[in-house]
């Protein structure tokens, strides 16, 4: 398609995947306070992309109060996936625009471009052209998008890499190195991985209970590393549903933190779609396995 490849995200993707499996090493002769720790800044940082830039700014599909939002954009600064204004419009461009060339992740072009291979060349026209048709006023209007857009590269360094390094080395005494690799890169790599996922895996992969004419798929392996967010089927007939997903006793962590805020009065406005709006569309479009 003439998408020219975008060498430096080739080399630095490369470099980063290297650095993750050498970090591997480094888990036997860590602190077990250390990869506690890389875990639970795992956490933050799919936090920051589910109910953050997903769920919160991309879709709109709850509301939250001043102090969860500056939680919410620091966490995203820790996932270091583009700031929210870009992930949140890139997001909407891939609903619109789903599984077409003007799709940023187009799953119909492979695993492996979906996955990853969309961040090694420059966008398709498409995306750029029917991007530029939707409106994106909604998130510039928050201050704290905007802050995070104006501060970005140096909130990702502080986030991303200086915090999660620094507080091994502090508190327990890690060495720098084994702080470096495993809570920042290794924890760094999965995170990416896991939400690419969504755009593979759960694209191509699972079954269609809502909607059998639409490529996202039901995905265990993806809701459990990406923190409740493989539901993908739900998700794309239903995009306005905070849960992303049925309620009920399914695994949903990000739903899980997002009602915890709502029970702190810091979440107001959560959306779902009713039961029998949800039971109407299995009937008339599902693939009938649920």
């Amino acid at each position: 398609g003439g998408q020219a490849i975008v060498w430096r995200n080739v080399v630095l993707m490369g470099l980063l995947h290297l650095g993750a499996v050498y970090a591997l090493s480094l888990v036997p002769r860590a602190h077990i306070l250390t990869l506690l720790w890389a875990y639970f800044c795992f956490l933050m940082t799919a936090l920051g992309v589910t109910a953050g830039a997903h769920r919160l700014w991309s879709h709109r599909s709850y509301k939250a109060k001043l102090p969860l939002r500056i939680f919410l954009a620091a966490a995203n600064s820790m996932a270091f996936q583009n700031d929210i204004y870009e992930w949140s419009r890139d997001h909407r461009v891939h609903h619109k625009y789903s599984e077409t060339d003007a799709d940023p992740h187009n799953a119909r072009r492979g695993f492996f471009f979906s996955h990853i291979g969309w961040l090694f060349v420059r966008k398709h026209r498409d995306v750029i052209e029917k991007g530029r048709k939707l409106d994106f006023t909604d998130l510039l209007d928050d201050p704290v998008v905007r802050f995070q857009r104006k501060y970005y590269k140096s909130s990702v360094v502080l986030m991303c890499f200086v915090i999660p390094t620094f507080v091994p080395w502090y508190l327990w005494g890690e060495s720098l190195w084994n702080a470096y690799f495993l809570a920042s890169i290794l924890r760094y790599t999965i995170s990416l991985n896991v939400t690419w996922l969504v755009n593979s895996a759960a694209h191509m992969y699972g079954n269609r209970p809502y909607d059998k004419n639409i490529n996202p798929r039901q995905n265990t392996l993806v809701t459990l590393g990406a923190i409740g967010e493989g539901f993908h089927n739900y998700h794309h007939t239903f995009p306005f549903d905070y849960s992303a997903s049925e309620l009920g006793l399914k695994f949903n962590p990000t739903t899980w933190f997002i009602d915890f805020m709502f029970w702190l009065g810091l979440v107001t406005d959560r959306k779902q779609a009713p039961k029998e709006m949800i039971q109407a569309r299995k009937e008339r479009t599902g693939d009938g396995s649920a």
